[in-house]
């Protein structure tokens, strides 16, 4: 609690000499899955954004770099008024208050999400090699690897056996080929409502700071099959669709075939919600934030459908019916 204390008043003293001295208030904007925190301060009939970013925890450059690229791209993203590396803290302009998740609601949920699309396209338009990490084969193996550690270890208390090890194996194999054979563009990594803002222009982009240069359908994927709010089949088609039709006639390397991109965007969504489930079982046990497990039902609900479709991941959908037949006989369920 002290650390809490000496942090906030570290980031005041910053944040005066930051407004140059100007009397603000500050109050609570959102706090997220990660270590960092944001706050409001208003100052007269303005108001700023200020994170705070434990720098133990986090680092401020991937956020400022990637944002350097998404203005250059004509992309609205909060801009970086002043900074502090060494403690952990940035000056942001403030892109309101209204995300996506508070406002798809009734007739405008199109219109939001085409504005997505458009952004979407225009993020990976603006693509080049060398700016950004790789999203390579380490990386989605160490996500995959989140949900035996995690959701199956941790949540469920299940040790897999040898065969039920290679199965999993096996299938994050599979996944791991499909991601790493679709063009690479740039990707946000968490494009989704939630850090998406109602703004002028339109969508505002946050939480961009994990962006990686990686598989086309990833932020597709991310946008339409989402950890707080599900969309039927058909709309998602349709919109899945749309991004297509853009993709293409802008030039983007998606597949001919839609309904190979839309098999290449399905086997993408399912490496990230077998991430995302181990992520929100860690977040409980490491991280001591349990609302995020209410959420975890929707996600093996997409696994499963994504199983389902395709005769290769069948093995993962006997795993998690055997897995589930066990969590039933000690208590815990999907």
């Amino acid at each position: 609690m002290h650390h809490e204390i000496g942090r906030e008043t570290a980031m005041e003293s910053w944040l005066s000499a930051a407004l140059k001295g100007n009397s603000y208030s500050l109050t609570p904007a959102s706090s997220d899955a990660s270590f960092r925190r944001y706050f409001r301060a208003a100052v007269d009939d303005n108001t700023y954004i200020v994170m705070d970013a434990p720098p133990d925890k986090e680092d401020c450059r991937p956020f400022i770099h990637v944002a350097k690229l998404m203005v250059a791209a004509n992309l609205h993203v909060p801009q970086v008024l002043a900074s502090d590396l060494n403690q952990g803290f940035l000056l942001l302009t403030d892109l309101g208050s209204v995300t996506y998740l508070n406002a798809l609601q009734g007739d405008k949920v199109h219109g939001l999400f085409l504005d997505a699309l458009d952004a979407l396209v225009t993020w990976q338009l603006a693509t080049r090699e060398g700016e950004l990490p790789s999203y390579d084969e380490a990386l989605l193996r160490r996500e995959l690897n989140l949900f035996p550690d995690w959701y199956l270890a941790r949540h469920i208390k299940l040790e897999l056996n040898s065969n039920q090890r290679q199965t999993l194996d096996d299938i994050f194999s599979l996944i791991v080929r499909n991601n790493l054979a679709q063009p690479r563009v740039f990707v946000h990594r968490d494009y989704m409502p939630r850090n998406l803002m109602v703004s002028e222009p339109n969508p505002g982009i946050l939480d961009f700071q994990d962006a990686v240069i990686g598989p086309i359908a990833y932020d597709v994927a991310s946008l339409f099959r989402d950890a707080f709010i599900s969309w039927d089949e058909e709309q998602i088609i349709d919109w899945t669709v749309r991004y297509w039709e853009r993709a293409r006639k802008i030039g983007l390397p998606v597949r001919a075939d839609f309904a190979e991109f839309y098999q290449d965007v399905e086997w993408m969504g399912l490496q990230r919600h077998i991430k995302v489930a181990g992520i929100f079982a860690r977040i409980n046990y490491r991280d001591g934030k349990p609302h995020y497990l209410s959420d975890l039902p929707r996600f093996m609900g997409y696994i499963r459908h994504t199983c389902e479709r395709y005769n290769a991941l069948r093995p993962l959908l006997r795993l998690l019916d055997s897995i589930e037949a066990k969590s039933a006989t000690v208590g815990y369920t999907f």
